[in-house]
């Protein structure tokens, strides 16, 4: 044995070593040094024409990269893993080994049609006949992806049935009918392609970088917070380092400047079956820009207009999800989030139409004027939303301010209720102005629907809860605190008619990736006591 033989054999020993150990840095240090020195020794045969020879090289070689490919892999450096993958794959196409590695790094890049691809190859592999069990199973698994992804057909309904318990189920990534346009609201915003209906998903996509803890008291939880705020930038960073792609998603987001001047960019950057060599950016990291990126574009996991599966109440979150940061806030929002594990499901929340602008609630909208002014300028910004601008008008009548003051100080809601109810009849407010009024004062709404003594003293002078409830919805989409109260009137004297609103609430609520069994659980709604 030469000694160049016996010192790749050293390295190949040593590195297969390393990386049964899981010490991936020094694993793929060794493999590298190896990769040199086989493509050395196969340049030097050449010369010598010896096929035996150049044939174990050739093998040795592609053992080395395939390896060093999984030891990137698992460091998350999936652009130099899939180049290794390939370099593995010139040298033998059908090395089975590396056409799992390669279908695994697709997944977790969501390219799942092309991950498909090589789980079929390895299936027809000979050398995969003991392992065909986990092969079929990253087909299947590769199948039902590629499916949600494609048609946005999604179910949640057994994991909502088990209660939320186990691990929140692997989604695929999944763009609806939207496209990024300049927004009346706020520089660039999400808008519908077409028409949704009420529950239709939008977008379901997995964050690039999320941190999570358990505050504790209020002076406890805002030192928690900095030091899960410090994680989340530290974890961004190294999504950023990793990734070029990622860097160049996260570089289109606005850092709350100039917004004007920002691009629109087209839909299909955000489309995971992106080509990676598409994705150069060759710009310095910049972590100043960055932190102000996050500063803007950053969601937590409590937000009013999220509603989080899966965890315990005490939990706060603070993620960064790329399209989900397009979505500016508006009073009469059209879409809610659910958040399930480190995914993020957009759905609309009522009927939108083709152009609308897709939008959240960043804060309670379910509050008067001055409250969501205070709300919004904490906010960094001064919200001009068509329900602002129309509340502003009316506002200025100062029947409307005593209303609201009566009611912090604890009069009748029943008859501060009637007497807005009135007086709108008085202002001549119609139609989705009705709706904007009362969501301002739905906590003075709920409270009469909710009370029996309420209801006595002014039930006949006020409109039907199913009436106030509705033109709500119109205006605002479905919310938890109006689905509760349809819920609490169908247990007490709903019929058909009633127990579909609360379904049709419920899908405008938590979307259509929960069917109806599990909506019915959800809602609690009991399902033998009134036959529904």
């Amino acid at each position: 044995m030469s000694g160049a033989e016996e010192q790749m054999q050293q390295l190949r020993s040593k590195a297969t070593e390393l990386l049964l150990r899981e010490e991936w840095r020094d694993s793929i240090q060794l493999y590298s040094e190896l990769i040199d020195l086989c493509q050395s020794q196969i340049s030097n045969t050449h010369q010598h024409s010896d096929p035996d020879h150049l044939s174990k090289l050739h093998k040795s070689l592609c053992v080395a990269f395939s390896n060093r490919a999984e030891a990137r892999s698992k460091l998350q450096h999936f652009t130099q893993a899939l180049n290794d993958c390939d370099q593995a794959l010139q040298i033998e196409a059908t090395h089975f080994k590396t056409l799992i590695c390669k279908g695994k790094i697709l997944l977790c890049l969501n390219r799942y049609f092309n991950a498909l691809d090589c789980f079929k190859a390895a299936h027809f592999d000979p050398q995969g006949n003991g392992n065909l069990d986990i092969v079929n199973g990253y087909l299947e698994k590769c199948k039902k992806l590629e499916f949600q992804s494609r048609t946005g057909s999604f179910d949640l309904s057994d994991w909502v049935l088990n209660g939320f318990r186990g691990k929140p189920l692997e989604l695929a990534e999944y763009i609806g009918p939207v496209k990024v346009n300049r927004s009346e609201i706020s520089g660039r915003g999400l808008f519908a392609a077409k028409n949704i209906d009420a529950g239709t998903l939008v977008l379901v996509t997995k964050a690039i970088a999320i941190e999570r803890g358990i505050l504790g008291g209020q002076d406890s939880a805002e030192n928690a917070q900095l030091v899960m705020w410090k994680n989340f930038i530290d974890k961004v960073k190294e999504a950023v380092t990793r990734c070029q792609r990622t860097q160049l998603l996260i570089d289109m987001l606005s850092t709350g400047e100039n917004e004007a001047g920002l691009e629109v960019p087209d839909m299909s950057i955000f489309r995971p079956e992106i080509e990676e060599n598409r994705c150069s950016n060759d710009q310095k990291l910049d972590m100043d820009k960055i932190l102000s990126i996050l500063d803007v574009n950053s969601l937590v996991e409590e937000a009013v207009s999220a509603k989080v599966l899966g965890k315990n109440s005490d939990f706060y979150g603070v993620g960064l999800w790329i399209l989900v940061s397009f979505i500016n806030h508006s009073c009469n929002p059209n879409a809610r989030r659910l958040h399930v594990g480190d995914y993020v499901i957009v759905h609309a929340s009522r009927d939108v139409k083709a152009g609308e602008e897709i939008t959240f609630m960043y804060f309670d909208a379910l509050s008067p004027l001055e409250k969501r002014v205070e709300m919004s300028l904490s906010w960094g910004f001064n919200c001009r939303c068509s329900r602002c601008k129309f509340e502003e008008a009316v506002c200025s009548k100062q029947e409307l301010r005593e209303i609201e003051i009566g009611l912090e100080k604890g009069v009748d809601v029943g008859g501060a209720v009637y007497r807005l109810e009135e007086g709108m009849k008085r202002w001549a407010v119609r139609g989705k102005g009705k709706g904007y009024l009362r969501a301002s004062f739905w906590a003075a709404y709920a409270e009469v629907y909710g009370s029996d003594r309420s209801m006595k003293r002014w039930g006949r002078r006020i409109p039907a809860m199913e009436t106030v409830v509705d033109s709500v919805v119109e205006v605002m989409g479905s919310d938890e605190r109006l689905l509760k109260v349809v819920v609490e009137g169908l247990k007490k004297s709903g019929g058909v008619v009633e127990f579909e609103r609360a379904m049709k609430l419920g899908r405008g609520f938590y979307g259509k990736v929960i069917k109806k069994q599990a909506l019915r659980t959800l809602l609690e709604i009991g399902i033998n006591d009134k036959g529904y």
